[in-house]
This record gives C-alpha cells, structure tokens and sequence, in this order.
C-alpha cells in the first residue's frame, strides 16, 4: 500500500523561508537571552517590559494607566493586569484608583521599582547590542 503525502499548503517549502517563522524563532531566541539576564534580578523579559514602559511614561506625566501600558505594548488588557498585579506584589509599583475613570488603575514606580529599572536596564540594552550587532538581517 503505497502512501502520497497530502499536498503542503504552503508555498514555503521549509520553516526558514518563512519570514513569520524565522521572526518568531528570532524572537524566542531574543526573549530567552534577556530572561537569562534579567533572571538574577527576579524579572521575565515581559515584566521587564511593562515596568520599562511605566517608567519612560513616568519621566512624561505622574502616571500612566494600565491601558495605556497595554495600547503601547500591544498586549491584552488582562494581561498587563496580570504582570502588573506581581510588578506590585513584588514592591516594584504601586496602583493607585485613577482619579477620574473608577475604572482605571494609575501605575507609578516605586523606590524599588525605579532601583531595579537602573539594574536592568542597562543587561537588557547590552543583551539588545550584542544579540542585533550579531544578527544585523533582523533590522
């Protein structure tokens, strides 16, 4: 009995012609390498980020909203609510009701918070050197 393969519904015929693809393993071998850096320091690559955010916004304005962090970022609401919420826990920020949309959470940065952006800031920015000097079709 003499089996044929289905017809591939591509018209890549293997992942690394996939420019989607090749992003995506990019991407998961960028994040992994910021992990490892910011692991020493208690932060996931996505925390670090959020708190970043927070922190750019704030140099701006008091405060920033949860939702604006999310539009900015590009991540579902519950999402940054999730990270936030252990960004919190963790002593890094504090959420304040917004003054004006019950609705709202205003984020500042705390002390500690402020602390730990001046530690890893500067691991993720050299891991961000290195990683796309070494991969320079990524730009």
């Amino acid at each position: 009995m003499s089996e044929e393969a289905p017809e591939w519904p591509s018209e890549f015929t293997e992942p690394k012609q996939s420019p989607g693809f090749v992003f995506w393993r990019d991407f998961m071998r960028w994040q992994r390498g910021v992990n490892d850096k910011l692991r020493p320091l208690g932060l996931t690559q996505p925390q670090f980020a959020l708190l970043a955010v927070y922190g750019w916004f704030m140099r701006k304005q008091h405060g920033v909203t949860q939702q604006a962090a999310a539009d900015f970022l590009g991540l579902e609401r519950m999402h940054v609510s999730q990270i936030s919420q252990r960004l919190e826990r963790d002593g890094l920020i504090e959420r304040r009701a917004h003054e004006d949309d019950a609705r709202a959470k205003t984020v500042v940065l705390t002390e500690m918070g402020h602390d730990m952006l001046a530690r890893a800031m500067p691991l993720v920015e050299a891991h961000d050197h290195q990683f796309f000097r070494g991969n320079a079709q990524i730009r």
